[in-house]
């Protein structure tokens, strides 16, 4: 049983999930902001009294808090309340969250300082030439410290639970969150050389110049798998607790977790396929990624098959009949429910541009426009954030002890966001493959705006407004939550989905030293002849470029 002192792990869980959602709501305020000067409309000269005084700072912001910290503080107190639930033991060192806490807020206020100074101004893909406050990157590498320490209080918990229970199966969702942070903590390591060794040095101006292809090679090396940091807690959600939600099982265990093993071997060495036009690689390596990056939709069908299959049992359970009425008899009066399924929805859509966005030859006509953030709000902006939420929805009155405020206002929510989405991200696809629209640009006021352009920024600017509203109602019930007299009736547990098959998974889905060395081979494979060559041919020359 967990008996660990619930009060403190909670806290420790909460003061995460708290940090998170302000960022979520700060950074996406800047939405609305960037939708409305697309359209025409530039309002940013009027955010001056909070320091925000131009496109790029907002979209900096916008970026920097949702993509990087909404996320990162989520799933840090998402883990730290699942890990030692799942496991039936407390946390084996909780002074390691707490230090892990402190670094990531250390690192959040030293990032923040310099975005609202207008002295990082270098949006989300932070690589040179682009050039910002030193300190802005040092809390970055804050934030990354921070989550490795977190993952070191988790394995040090894990390895106290494997001593006591010698020979059981891990239990799956302690086994998932624990491959989610192995694979963050290799993945980062890319972010951490480029940012130590060629920028941060570079931006105190302790070397003139710094190599720029080397710098976003190591980025890349981080930034796709970050995607999948952010996927796979929601995996966890889909796989072991919303089945459960809906009253079924989880379809099949052992495919679940042979699932998360995948994508540890598989979401790392995939990074190229950022850097088709890039021309200091090969084209060879490049076909290598695209190969591995397509791999990637494997572990992606099995989670498509299982969940849905879960879901399936779970509708039947409860009444449903013939082909597809088991989807009514769904619980879509649960908002939590709901806006998870509508999450699932969405990633559908997000999953069919990725194979675009992976294509070594589709990607020419779609690379660096604004298709890109079409299918990223699709990925991050959809089946993460909006799972984000669902789980939220059961979470934080778990956490508070209060009744959720209104369950009517999270279905609006829900329903909200899944149509805003729906709006926005079909007018930024669209844009980027008929007109080559540029991402990370300004486009209300450029010279090269065309007038059959504004039919589809109005439309995504509709849908950023939906989204506005969506996001207002979500932080209405969660803070009417917490001001709330209202105290549950009945105790929130963590729900855990039952396996269909009781039968144990086979061994080999329980054991880490395969997988680890499988990892690191294809990692050394993909990785290892590129970044020889390019240390090798290191070209330390490129003068920084500073936007305001």
């Amino acid at each position: 049983m967990f008996t660990n002192d619930k009060l403190s792990t909670d806290k420790l869980a909460a003061w995460n999930i708290g940090v998170a959602m302000v960022a979520l709501a700060l950074g996406g305020s800047m939405g609305l902001f960037q939708k409305l000067e697309h359209a025409g409309t530039n309002l940013y000269n009027q955010l001056n009294f909070i320091g925000i005084n131009s496109y790029y700072q907002g979209l900096t912001l916008h970026a920097v808090l949702n993509a990087l910290v909404w996320t990162t503080f989520f799933i840090v107190g998402f883990f730290t309340f699942a890990i030692p639930r799942s496991l039936g033991r407390p946390l084996k060192y909780p002074q390691i969250q707490i230090a892990a806490f402190g670094l990531m807020m250390a690192g959040l206020i030293m990032a923040a300082i310099p975005i609202l100074m207008g002295l990082a101004n270098v949006l989300y893909t932070f690589y040179p030439p682009m050039k910002a406050s030193p300190f802005f990157y040092i809390g970055l590498v804050l934030v990354v410290v921070g989550s490795w320490v977190a993952g070191y209080g988790y394995y040090f918990t894990y390895g106290a639970w494997r001593k006591e229970n010698a020979g059981q199966r891990t239990p799956f969702i302690a086994l998932a969150a624990i491959i989610t942070m192995v694979m963050w903590q290799i993945a980062t390591l890319g972010v951490a050389i480029e940012l130590l060794w060629l920028v941060i040095p570079w931006s105190f101006g302790l070397v003139a110049g710094t190599d720029p292809q080397l710098a976003r090679t190591f980025f890349w090396f981080f930034g796709h798998p970050l995607v999948y940091f952010w996927l796979l807690p929601a995996y966890i959600s889909w796989y072991a607790m919303l089945p459960k939600q809906a009253g079924g099982k989880l379809f099949s265990e052992p495919l679940a977790r042979l699932v998360f093993w995948l994508f540890l071997v598989l979401s790392i060495p995939v990074g190229l396929h950022h850097q088709y036009v890039d021309p200091g690689i090969s084209a060879g390596w490049k076909v290598m990624h695209a190969i591995l990056t397509y791999s990637l939709f494997l572990p992606s069908m099995l989670t498509a098959f299982t969940v849905v299959a879960s879901l399936e049992n779970a509708g039947r359970a409860r009444g449903g009949t013939g082909l597809l009425g088991w989807v009514r008899k769904l619980p879509w009066g649960d908002p939590s429910y709901a806006s998870q399924n509508l999450a699932m929805i969405l990633f559908a859509f997000g999953g069919i541009s990725g194979l675009t966005n992976a294509s070594y030859n589709l990607n020419l006509a779609v690379h660096n426009t604004i298709w890109v953030p079409g299918h990223f709000h699709l990925t991050l902006g959809s089946a993460v954030t909006l799972t984000f939420i669902g789980i939220s929805y059961w979470l934080v009155p778990k956490l508070s002890g209060k009744q959720l405020f209104s369950r009517t206002l999270g279905l609006w929510q829900a329903w909200t966001w899944f149509i805003g989405m729906l709006l926005m991200s079909n007018g930024l696809h669209i844009l980027g493959l008929n007109f080559g629209v540029p991402r990370r640009s300004a486009l209300g006021f450029a010279p090269y705006a065309q007038e059959a352009w504004n039919p589809l920024l109005i439309e995504a600017l509709i849908g950023g407004i939906i989204l506005t509203i969506s996001g207002l109602l979500f932080y209405v019930n969660i803070v009417g939550t917490l001001v709330s007299k209202k105290k549950l009736t009945a105790p929130i547990e963590m729900p855990v989905a039952e396996a269909l098959n009781p039968e144990p998974a086979p061994a080999f889905l329980d054991t880490w030293r395969p997988w680890l060395a499988l990892t690191i081979a294809l990692i050394i494979i993909a990785y290892g002849p590129i970044l020889f060559d390019l240390i090798s041919n290191l070209n330390m020359t490129a003068p920084p470029i500073t936007i305001r």
